[in-house]
């Protein structure tokens, strides 16, 4: 008969006990990374992030509303967790910082405080593991929490933080609200067109916090283009190719509007897509921090 010593079974204990406490320490982490208010800010990995809480909403616009598309549902959603959203648009300093060197050489809006544009769908992705990873080995993203392209209907709840009109600022919007070109929204004021992006934080932000929701530059996000909107719980659209181009591609979806539209392009649920391994200098993109 085999004798196991006292000490032995202590290490034993031990060690079940710490693969015990290994999985419900992660979930306290991840439990306490959650806001406690709408537009509460943080930063992670070097990028700061406003909260946007559970919630419902009317996703798309009604059709009253001006200018309106066909795409455009409305539908009901339910986002059942909150997520943190990249207040501003992602900087060409940012990708500096945590990719290395820019994927191609940038002609306008060139800078470290304007957004990085001219990415395709790929290296946007690829900008968002890489600044996972970063932010986990500096304790600032927690496990079960990584930054992603939002899909459309996290973009457009952070967009309208809890607004219902064509725009966050209203049924107008005017060119010292966001950066558009000519004609803008409803009687909104026209403005100059600047031809080009601006550094990201130059126009007011929306209720929860988020600058530039509305002009600079087109944002990508995670979800497959499809003309018709999904409802429902937490809609992801971002592994279900959607509607076919006429020349057999598909596309992702990008939300915003840039500084080469007009103000109406900007409005909260306007949805435009755009075939994912194209580039263009008025489309970045903006994170979310999700619970995985």
């Amino acid at each position: 008969m085999v004798r196991t010593c006292c000490r032995c079974w202590i290490d034993v204990l031990l060690f079940v006990g710490l693969c015990a406490i290994g999985p419900v320490a992660a979930a306290d982490e991840a439990e306490a990374f959650v806001g406690a208010k709408a537009g509460e800010e943080r930063v992670a990995a070097g990028i700061k992030v406003c909260w946007c809480p559970p919630g419902k909403f009317l996703m798309g616009s009604p059709a009253s509303e001006p200018d309106r598309r066909p795409d455009e549902g409305p539908v009901e959603v339910r986002l059942t967790k909150g997520f943190w959203m990249g207040k501003y648009e992602v900087t060409q300093g940012q990708w500096k910082r945590i990719v290395g060197e820019l994927p191609r050489e940038l002609k306008i809006g060139v800078g470290d405080d304007f957004p990085m544009h001219s990415v395709n769908y790929d290296e946007a992705v690829g900008f968002c593991q890489k600044a996972t990873k970063r932010g986990r080995e500096a304790g600032e993203v927690p496990r079960g929490w990584a930054f992603q392209l939002p899909t459309e209907a996290q973009w457009e709840y952070a967009c309208r933080a809890g607004t219902t009109t064509a725009t966050a600022f209203g049924e107008r919007l005017n060119s010292k609200q966001a950066n558009f070109k000519g004609q803008p929204t409803s009687d909104g004021e026209a403005g100059p067109s600047l031809d080009r992006a601006m550094p990201v934080g130059s126009y007011p932000a929306n209720r929860w916090g988020l600058a530039d929701m509305h002009g600079n530059i087109f944002e990508w996000c995670r979800d497959w283009y499809h003309q018709k909107l999904s409802g429902g719980d937490d809609p992801d659209l971002s592994a279900t190719k959607g509607t076919i181009n006429r020349d057999g591609t598909y596309s992702r979806a990008r939300r915003g509007g840039a500084f080469t539209d007009e103000g109406r392009f900007c409005r909260s649920a306007m949805r435009l897509r755009y075939e994912p391994e194209r580039t263009s200098d008025h489309i970045g993109f903006r994170v979310a921090l999700v619970g995985e």
